[in-house]
């Protein structure tokens, strides 16, 4: 009896220490300040008339900024969010790596051309939107440190490449990384579970390839890979089961070749995995099916020609309307792209069925 007693004095005990601890949680979240200094032509920042501990949201944008002091951001212990997109800053302060509670940072529409490597040290980011400014690469190391990061905007800068670290944003569910100078993709892309949303368009002459390992990409609902230098879509891409939009145009695409391609996306997976399964004695391609099986990417079957949805073309023969993809506006015998075919839509979910994996390995042709 006495040891029960004892056991439940000290339950009392710690939901007493809980419930204290829930109002001074409470309590430092009343005290926290939200400071709006966006649009008011600022070149430099004024003296903060409040303790800059207490500030959990900073608004700088669509000022005339160069430079946020060291000092600032070394003492904002409790920030937040950091907007200060829309300013002529040419680079971060190193301090910015203190922000150990920062979620969000804003910096689009600068001239930065560099992030500082303390960046990685801000372990609590889900968003970094650098859109619009003049990076030519990201810390190397970027990948291994930001774990919670959930959306990385990088859109028209001047990147050539992606670092490899990049493939380890295991929380990752939005990369935009169009309008850059890309030449490729990290190899290994199989840790990105919960990317949903990839888009590597118009880098133009740059993107000549993407990486078998897109195939892994278990989450991905929409990729865009329009407007770049593609001649052949790597085979794995007809694994990816939850691939309900794929944009192609301005690509001057041979494999798959257009006949397939305005037939819609369920018709595109379907010649891809074919190829894939066709293709699969190969050393490269025997490694990679057995990475595709494992991760459970490559295990759906294309539901029958009766359930498809076939492509129409508009009377004014201008654009095609077809079931999941954007084609590519490129005419192989001219050379040249027209730049006017479309294909939108969405690839249901009840029209996949699973692969069998006796099938898989099968010589015989099971479409």
């Amino acid at each position: 009896m006495m040891y029960e007693q004892r056991q439940q004095q000290m339950m009392n005990r710690v939901d007493r220490r809980k419930i204290n601890g829930d109002r001074r949680k409470a309590i430092e979240e009343e005290r926290l300040e939200v400071v709006d200094l966006s649009g008011m032509s600022l070149e430099t920042l004024p003296h903060p008339s409040l303790n800059l501990a207490t500030i959990c949201k900073l608004n700088l944008s669509n000022n005339d900024l160069q430079i946020i002091p060291e000092s600032l951001t070394a003492r904002m212990l409790n920030l937040v969010v950091l907007d200060a997109h829309s300013n002529q800053l040419k680079s971060l302060p190193n301090s910015i790596g203190c922000l150990s509670k920062l979620k969000v940072l804003n910096v689009s529409g600068n001239l930065i051309e560099s992030l500082p490597r303390t960046i990685e040290n801000c372990r609590s980011l889900e968003e970094l939107n650098a859109n619009f400014n003049k990076l030519s690469r990201l810390p190397d190391t970027i990948g291994f440190e930001l774990v919670n990061l959930k959306k990385l905007s990088v859109n028209s800068n001047k990147l050539v490449f992606l670092p490899m670290s990049t493939s380890h944003l295991t929380s990752l569910k939005i990369l935009d990384a169009r309008l850059n100078n890309l030449r490729s993709l990290p190899e290994d892309l199989e840790n990105l579970i919960n990317l949903e949303v990839l888009n590597v368009s118009q880098n133009f002459q740059y993107l000549e390839t993407l990486p078998y390992s897109i195939g892994v990409l278990i989450s991905l609902v929409e990729l865009d890979v329009s407007y770049n230098k593609i001649t052949t879509l790597p085979d794995s891409m007809g694994c990816l089961r939850k691939l309900q939009k794929l944009y192609v145009e301005g690509n001057p695409l041979i494999s798959p070749p257009m006949e397939v391609v305005e037939r819609g996306l369920h018709v595109v997976k379907e010649y891809l995995s074919e190829k894939m399964n066709a293709g699969h004695k190969s050393p490269t391609k025997k490694s990679w099916v057995g990475k595709l099986v494992k991760y459970g990417t490559f295990n759906g079957r294309i539901g029958s020609r009766k359930d498809r949805q076939w492509f129409h073309v508009s009377p004014d023969h201008h654009y095609h309307s077809f079931d999941g993809v954007t084609s590519p506006g490129y005419d192989r015998k001219s050379s040249k792209y027209t730049g006017n075919r479309s294909i939108e839509g969405l690839a249901s979910p009840r029209h996949l069925r699973m692969f069998s994996p006796r099938r898989l390995f099968s010589s015989k042709n099971f479409f």
